[in-house]
C-alpha cells in the first residue's frame, strides 16, 4: 500500500505488509458502537498521522473505504452522509475513513486525487477499487456490498464466478517475501522465468526484488558516498537504487539524470541504462516515468 500511497513502487512495502498484518491481528476489530470519527469505529476521521494505523493496518482486518472530501465541496456533502450511514449499517464489516483533503494535502497528492468527492477502497494494504463524484445511494450500496463480498471471499450475487488466474508457483516467492527472505524470493521468480520466460508477473517481481536487494546492500551510507564522489557512476547508481528502494522515485531519477547530463561515453551510457532499468521497475504508466523519459531524451540530444 505504501506503493499506492506514494504513487510509486515502494519496495520497502514488501516487509511492511507482514508488519501491518501483525499489528492488525493484535488490534481489536472495528466496531459500529464506537463514536463517529473515533479510532476503531466504523467511521473514522483520518489524518496523515493516523493513516498507517486506521487505513493500512486496518485493511488487513476489513476493507477500508476512503472518503476524500473538503468543506467547500457540495457533492461531498451529498455523498458523505450516505457512506456514513452504510458504514454504520455494516456493523464493522468495513470501515469508512474520512480524509479532509484541505487539511491533509500530502495524502491527497499521494492518492492522486484528481477531483472530489473521491472514493478509494483499500484491502490488505492495496488499492482495489475507486470512483469519483457523488453517486446515488443504491450505487454506493452496491459498491460497498461487492467490495465486502469480494474481499472476504464471497461471490458477487448475479455475477459469474471469476476465472482462476493465480499461478501457484508464485506462492513460494510470496511466502519468501512475507518472511523477508529476498534471496529465496529471487530464486523462486528466476525458476518461474526459466520455465516461462514470458510470465506476466514474475519478470516485474524479479526486477523489484533485485532492486530491493541492491538497495539493502547499498544502505543509507550510499547517499553520502555518492555526494562525495559525483563523478563515480557506480556510486551514483547505488544511491539511486537506495532512493528508489525506499520510495523516493523522483530523487532516484533526478540523480541519474544528473549523471547523464554531466558525463559522456561509457559513463553516460552506464547511467542511462541503469535509469531505463529503474523505469521498468516503476512502470511506464507512472507519470514520473513519462516525465523522466522526456528529460532523458533532452539530456541525450
Amino acid at each position: 500500500m505504501a506503493a499506492a500511497m506514494a504513487g510509486a513502487v515502494d519496495l520497502a512495502a514488501v516487509k511492511a505488509r507482514s508488519e501491518a498484518a501483525a499489528r492488525a491481528q493484535a488490534a481489536p476489530p472495528p466496531s459500529a458502537a464506537a463514536p463517529d470519527g473515533a479510532p476503531g469505529g466504523a467511521v473514522v476521521d483520518v489524518t496523515e498521522a493516523t493513516f498507517q494505523a486506521e487505513v493500512l493496518d486496518r485493511s488487513f482486518q476489513v476493507p477500508v473505504v476512503l472518503d476524500l472530501w473538503a468543506e467547500w465541496c457540495g457533492p461531498c456533502k451529498q455523498l458523505s452522509p450516505v457512506l456514513e450511514a452504510l458504514a454504520v449499517e455494516g456493523g464493522g464489516s468495513w470501515v469508512l475513513a474520512k480524509v479532509d483533503v484541505e487539511a491533509n494535502p500530502a495524502l491527497a497528492q499521494g492518492l492522486r486525487v484528481q477531483g472530489i468527492p473521491a472514493v478509494k477502497a483499500v484491502w490488505q494494504g492495496q488499492l482495489v477499487a475507486e470512483f469519483t463524484g457523488a453517486i446515488p445511494e443504491e450505487q454506493a450500496r452496491q459498491f460497498v456490498s461487492e467490495l465486502v463480498q469480494a474481499t472476504t471471499g464471497g461471490a458477487v450475487p448475479g455475477a459469474a464466478a471469476p476465472e482462476e488466474t493465480e499461478d501457484p508457483r508464485l506462492d513460494a516467492a510470496e511466502a519468501a517475501l512475507e518472511r523477508g527472505d529476498l534471496a529465496a524470493a529471487e530464486a523462486a521468480y528466476q525458476a518461474i522465468l526459466a520455465e516461462n520466460p514470458d510470465h506476466p508477473d514474475a519478470a516485474l517481481a524479479l526486477r523489484q526484488v533485485q532492486l530491493f536487494r541492491r538497495a539493502e546492500e547499498a544502505g543509507p551510507d550510499a547517499l553520502a558516498a555518492a555526494d562525495a564522489a559525483p563523478d563515480d557512476v557506480a556510486a551514483q547508481t547505488r544511491a539511486a537504487d537506495f532512493l528508489l528502494g525506499t520510495g523516493d522515485v523522483d530523487a532516484a531519477f533526478d540523480r541519474l539524470l544528473g549523471v547523464v547530463r554531466r558525463t559522456a561515453g561509457e559513463d553516460r551510457d552506464q547511467a542511462r541504462m541503469h535509469l531505463v532499468e529503474l523505469f521498468a521497475v516503476v512502470g511506464d504508466q507512472d507519470p514520473r516515468v513519462t516525465q523522466a523519459r522526456r528529460q532523458l531524451t533532452t539530456a541525450l540530444f
